[in-house]
């Protein structure tokens, strides 16, 4: 049997240890002046505007080149930043994050820039924080793989400002397509394919760094300690294991069976553990205790990557989050501190 599943009520699982925190987040009563002053590194391409952006939500007509951007979504503050611009206000990251609700990619990309503030970050625990952003008077807002509802979309554009949201189904925004979209928004097109060619680049040399990647079929999962009656299943078309087959990685039958088009995540009883054949099966896991419950579970060891040895449960969720929200600041991140104990999977020298 299978479910759909929103991807906001994922995150805001994994993110639930973090809500005591969140008062250090904006709580609603933003006014423009609070937000971080707006920094640019490049400039807008001559003639770049007006330009017309769509989305799977609506239109964004944008006058002029953008200065004040607020983003939501993870990686949509990466986007803006790899682009050239320093959001004023970015969604608090939850999951992964820092202590300050940031990444510690965009943290260095931001120290590079002399004089550029931290952009504001927005909670997002009820959903976009619609009347906070627009209290912010942003000339744009960034959204290229979030959650952004039509709701959200037609009272933002209502207000005045134009919004970018997905060109398709929510959260399943491949890296390369919220470079372009921003690229278009921002006025900054040749910058974007730079970033994506550079990006692309790093990936090419990874898959060639670890060879045994290529054929290896590779399910990423969501594996429950303390609901073991379940197998949490992501989809063909979700970013991890879009990123996968980017590296040289196959999707597994069993994926391909259970996905369902614009779901991105599907759960199957763990009464079918042995069907989820795959080379090397991947999870995130909280804490080592965590693992050892999944792997003497009578079920869920069952899974042929947990029998044979062939799996990764990663309690490293910043190494993990480039996975689930890849960017051109984060992928670098991801190759060097997460792809390496895939390998190791595939060699048989996983969790």
């Amino acid at each position: 049997m299978t479910q759909r599943n929103s991807r906001r009520a994922a995150l805001a699982l994994a993110a639930a240890a973090c809500l005591p925190f969140l008062a250090a987040c904006s709580t609603g009563s933003a006014k423009a002046d609070d937000a971080a002053e707006p920094t640019a590194t490049t400039t807008a391409e001559a003639d770049a505007f007006p330009v017309t952006v769509e989305s799977a939500l609506g239109d964004a007509v944008i006058e002029s080149a953008p200065e004040r951007v607020v983003t939501v979504g993870y990686a949509d503050s990466d986007v803006a930043l790899s682009l050239g611009v320093v959001p004023i206000a970015s969604e608090a990251i939850t999951w992964g994050g820092t202590e300050d609700y940031s990444t510690v990619w965009f943290d260095e990309a931001l120290a590079e820039i002399d004089g550029a503030e931290a952009p504001q970050r927005l909670d997002t625990t009820d959903g976009i924080p619609v009347d906070e952003i627009i209290a912010l008077e942003p000339d744009l807002v960034l959204g290229t793989n979030s959650g952004l509802t039509q709701k959200d979309f037609d009272k933002l554009t209502k207000a005045g400002i134009p919004v970018v949201a997905y060109p398709g189904d929510m959260w399943f925004t491949s890296w390369q397509e919220s470079l372009e979209l921003a690229g278009k928004a921002l006025g900054r097109t040749e910058v974007a394919a730079g970033v994506i060619a550079d990006t692309e680049q790093v990936l090419a040399d990874t898959a060639a760094k670890y060879p045994q990647l290529a054929g290896t079929t590779i399910a990423y999962t969501y594996l429950s300690p303390t609901d073991t009656s379940q197998i949490g299943i992501y989809s063909a078309e979700e970013n991890r294991p879009v990123l996968l087959a980017q590296l040289g990685a196959v999707t597994p039958d069993i994926v391909n069976e259970v996905s369902e088009p614009g779901v991105f995540y599907t759960t199957i009883s763990a009464e079918r553990a042995k069907d989820v054949e795959a080379d090397v099966l991947l999870t995130d896991a909280e804490s080592e205790d965590d693992i050892e419950t999944i792997e003497n579970d009578p079920l869920l060891s069952q899974i042929p990557a947990i029998a044979s040895g062939h799996w990764y449960a990663s309690t490293d969720h910043v190494a993990s989050l480039p996975m689930s929200a890849p960017s051109a600041l984060s992928l670098p991140f991801a190759m060097e501190n997460y792809i390496p104990h895939v390998a190791a999977a595939v060699d048989g020298d996983g969790s």
